[in-house]
């Protein structure tokens, strides 16, 4: 399948685009601000190896928020 331009896609699939990317930015920074909050004793793994982990979209929030937080 071809990846389309932004001027080929319909205007439902230009919203699709346009809310997932506000989702990820959202999750993200979310994600940064808990990282930053949480005390190193509750997160798993160094907390420095999570900041570049972040910017791995999506990949890298999901897994912080199922692996890298201790409850």
């Amino acid at each position: 399948m071809a990846q389309k331009s932004w001027g080929e896609m319909t205007p439902t699939q230009k919203k699709v685009v346009a809310v997932a990317g506000v989702v990820e930015v959202v999750v993200t920074a979310w994600c940064v601000k808990d990282l930053k909050q949480r005390p190193a004793a509750l997160v798993r793994g160094p907390k420095m190896l999570w900041v570049p982990a972040l910017a791995v979209q999506p990949v890298g929030p999901i897994a912080y928020l199922v692996w890298g937080r201790k409850r």
